[in-house]
């Protein structure tokens, strides 16, 4: 599938059934970005003053406690055509309601959204008004540290609409807002990056793609070494895997979180593209290469599991456009919430490996196509708040 979702609006073409194999690898929508590529100042705290530089901090990994999920019903008609903003937001709706079942959902909304949001959510769903230029909460939501005595913090990686891609002046202060209300102080960095883009293990080791990070969109004059330094500080990253990644196909340059994901310490699954015409083809089985003959911060081999993603979409949504691919998934204590596409072989086949993969907790599938019809996956639309 050689998508160029990078070019387009989100734009949904119908039609009959489709033959699908390959993924897109985005987290995000089209539109202009208006500020400068080059890293922005230090910026502090917000409300609550600046969290201490020091060593220590650590993110942990998606999959231990949480003290909440925040998301944004944020789908915005100056970048979703006018007919995908109510279906986009009834897709956030379930997938908030699906979560608040087993935690509890923060809910972004926009003043005049209230009302409607009010009525597509759960009661146990809070809403809290924002100004919002999208939906990403993982690419502009903090990233939330701590340390061994209990101590949080988040991390604003100075969001720039995915370099300057797209309108992002309120999305930027997201992280400000949510670290005031959360009550935790933000650690002060000059990496620009998306949550998207950062797969860690919780215990050093760290999974990233070097088109997205190692971009001069984002980081004109970084070096690995200097990305690495900075992550060891920030998340007590101690090794990264670097990815390939690719650039230019997709707005986010290639996010992690559509290629491979940590299941817990030495375990990753991998997405495998099986669409010979995707670019993703080869570089997914680049990336497994290089997974599998990796080893994490304390030197111990990885054991890879692929994923496939699904032979066919609904009809009605265009392949060229359409996010099909079961590792842009969210994982909390309780529950794995894993996306359905109407491919009944290749959702039952995801659902048993994510079985398999997080024993004892529910396997929930959600049928998110208005969201993949602009790229994302429910990882894309969710920030996990640590405990």
């Amino acid at each position: 599938m050689n998508t160029r979702r990078y070019f387009l609006r989100h734009c949904v073409a119908g039609g009959g059934a489709v033959a699908l194999g390959g993924l897109l690898a985005a987290c995000g929508g089209g539109g202009d970005g208006t500020a400068p590529v080059t890293p922005p100042a230090t910026s502090g705290g917000g409300n609550n003053g600046s969290a201490s530089n020091t060593d220590n901090w650590r993110m942990p990994d998606e999959a231990e406690a949480h003290k909440a999920t925040w998301m944004a019903y944020g789908a915005s008609s100056a970048i979703w055509t006018r007919t995908q903003v109510p279906q986009v937001q009834l897709a956030l709706a379930r997938i908030a309601n699906a979560i608040a079942a087993y935690e509890p959902v923060n809910m972004l909304v926009r003043q005049d959204e209230l009302a409607s949001a009010r009525q597509l959510l759960d009661a146990r769903v809070t809403l809290i008004p924002a100004e919002l230029d999208d939906l990403w909460m993982r690419d502009t939501g903090p990233v939330f540290v701590r340390k061994p005595g209990g101590e949080r913090a988040g991390v604003k990686f100075n969001f720039n609409g995915w370099g300057n891609k797209q309108q992002f002046g309120k999305d930027g202060r997201v992280a400000d807002l949510v670290c005031a209300s959360t009550q935790v102080p933000l650690l002060s960095t000059r990496l620009v990056l998306e949550g998207g883009g950062l797969e860690v293990d919780g215990k050093g080791t760290a999974i990233i793609t070097e088109s997205c990070v190692l971009n001069s969109n984002r980081n004109p004059g970084w070096s690995k070494a200097e990305c690495e330094a900075e992550l060891r500080r920030l998340l007590g990253i101690r090794k990264v895997i670097w990815l390939p990644g690719i650039m230019n196909k997709d707005i986010t340059d290639g996010h992690t979180d559509f290629y491979a994901r940590f299941v817990r310490p030495g375990v990753v699954a991998a997405h495998r593209d099986m669409d010979p015409d995707s670019y993703d083809y080869a570089l997914t089985r680049r990336h497994l290469d290089i997974l599998r003959t990796a080893t994490d911060a304390d030197n111990q081999p990885l054991q890879i599991v692929v994923v496939d993603g699904p032979g066919r979409i609904r009809p009605g949504n265009n392949p060229n456009t359409f996010a099909a691919g079961y590792i842009n998934y969210y994982a909390t204590r309780g529950a794995i919430f894993i996306p359905e596409f109407g491919d009944a072989q290749a959702d039952a086949r995801a659902k048993a490996q994510y079985a398999e993969l997080y024993p004892g907790r529910a396997i929930v599938q959600i049928n998110i196509d208005p969201i993949a019809a602009g790229g994302g996956g429910i990882h894309c639309t969710t920030q996990q708040e640590i405990a």
